[in-house]
């Protein structure tokens, strides 16, 4: 499992433009300070088999639509940048069944298949028109001698157009409320876990919420959106129908990764002690024994799954991953090898092959290792582990300039522009001309030069905004 802070790259492409699911506030026991995204193998899996079903009832083509996992310990769920679902972890273990997380997934299915996005934006745009109205009218209210009545006037155009914007949301929740019961009844699913989610996580904190400004609630209230999701579900035959095994035997590994590598040895030990000796168990505390560097203890976990699972490729990654960080690169080859042969074409564990292969071998695995890299990009071209082992793979090799436009690549897909653009020229000095690869360089050094023009005059309108305000009648 591997963290990529502040790589949000999907969303920064989207402008941030995002569409909250769950909550109206993060209930949040601490600062999310290690906030980002999380790109797992088998996590990614778990979730794709959940969402798979409810996008298909819905109408929508799986492979349109991203699902990525963020690491962080509130409960939310959100829709991003177009078809984009993104998870937080703390939802994840929040969640005692499978249908609960399910739940939650088919709710921000609603929400792609009702294009609440675009209609979101729609939504700003008028709010906004709202609050220049009610500032303009503030401004003639003091040009004809009502200085009082304007000040308020013009106060108060904030709270108008976040009236307007909240009346707007909270129709789109409930809305995605009832096709989330929608989608899950048509997949054969009880609607019973989004209920039971409502009542067990956010309900208890409705009275924070009543406490908020009307203009400030995004979403309905819980008691109400748990009525009416009742209401929906009531007589449903498949109400008490209960998750199957493969999703439970998933739900229960999946979680148990998670708490290995987010929470301490000692929390990870309490939620999972030595008395359990079920699967999901020793996989928890493999992990923490590995994060804790206690190898002898994080091996001895990892052998017993082996022996009893040969045929898992998440044993055979982790144990690969584990040998690796803990300087073990040629001990871990194996591993990582015999992981690949029992998930071919899984780019995440790819580049952990190919890893593996420059670390623990030089020059000697770089071949390997570019094969591979290159595979894992033809499927998941954003992804940022890939293009930086293909730049050193390709710096061990002595090719320089595609090094240098793998780091291009790497920078471009993280957004860092400025180094993107250094990276781009600098391959594109040595690259033969009339070849793909100059031709990306160049195409990298277009894009990411009008992004960054995008960026200055953003940051030069919002700087002009100010002065605008304080000398209304500059215009």
């Amino acid at each position: 499992m591997k963290a990529l802070p502040r790589m949000l790259a999907a969303l920064a492409r989207a402008g941030f433009a995002a569409c909250a699911a769950v909550l109206a506030f993060a209930m949040s026991a601490a600062p999310a300070s290690a906030q980002g995204l999380i790109r797992d193998s088998e996590i990614e899996e778990t979730l794709r088999v959940y969402t798979t079903p409810l996008l298909q009832a819905a109408g929508l083509d799986p492979n349109d639509v991203s699902l990525y996992i963020v690491g962080d310990n509130s409960l939310n769920a959100f829709v991003a940048g177009g078809q984009n679902i993104f998870v937080h972890t703390g939802l994840i273990l929040a969640a005692d069944t499978p249908n609960e997380l399910i739940g939650v997934l088919a709710h921000e299915t609603g929400h792609i298949a009702g294009g609440h996005l675009a209609r979101q934006r729609e939504a700003v745009n008028k709010s906004m028109r709202t609050a220049l109205i009610s500032i303009g009218l503030g401004l003639l209210a003091i040009a004809s001698g009502a200085p009082d009545a304007g000040a308020v006037l013009m106060a108060s155009s904030s709270n108008f157009a976040m009236g307007n914007m909240v009346r707007h949301t909270q129709v789109q929740e409930s809305a995605a409320d009832q096709a989330a019961l929608d989608y899950l009844v048509r997949t054969g699913q009880s609607p019973r876990g989004l209920i039971d989610f409502f009542n067990k996580n956010v309900r208890p904190y409705e009275f924070m919420v009543r406490r908020l400004p009307p203009y400030l609630m995004t979403h309905p209230f819980s008691s109400d959106r748990v009525e009416a999701l009742r209401q929906g579900a009531q007589g449903s035959p498949l109400y008490e129908v209960v998750d199957s095994e493969d999703y439970l035997l998933r739900f229960r590994f999946m979680q148990a990764k998670l708490v290995g590598f987010i929470l301490t040895q000692g929390e990870t030990l309490a939620r999972y002690p030595l008395s359990d000796t079920s699967q999901p168990a020793r996989y928890a505390r493999a992990v923490a024994y590995y994060r804790a560097s206690d190898l002898p203890r994080a091996r001895v976990e990892m052998q017993s799954l082996m022996a009893e699972d040969p045929r898992n490729p998440y044993y055979q990654e982790l144990m690969g991953q584990i040998l690796f960080e803990n300087g073990r690169a040629e001990e871990a080859l194996p591993y990582n090898r015999r992981a690949l042969e029992l998930k071919p074409n899984d780019a995440l564990l790819q580049i952990a092959l190919a890893r593996a292969l420059i670390a623990g071998n030089g020059r000697e695995g770089a071949d390997e290792a570019v094969t591979l890299l290159q595979a894992a990009i033809n499927s998941d071209s954003d992804n940022a582990y890939a293009w930086r082992e293909l730049a050193a793979a390709r710096e061990l090799r002595g090719e320089r300039s595609l090094a240098e436009l793998a780091s291009a690549e790497l920078n471009f897909s993280i957004g860092n522009y400025p180094a993107a653009i250094s990276f781009a020229e600098r391959a594109r000095r040595d690259l033969p001309r009339n070849t793909p690869s100059y031709q990306r360089a160049t195409d990298i050094l277009t894009f990411a030069s009008a992004e960054m023009r995008e960026r200055q005059g953003q940051q030069g309108r919002r700087g002009l905004a100010p002065a605008a305000a304080a000398h209304p009648h500059a215009h």
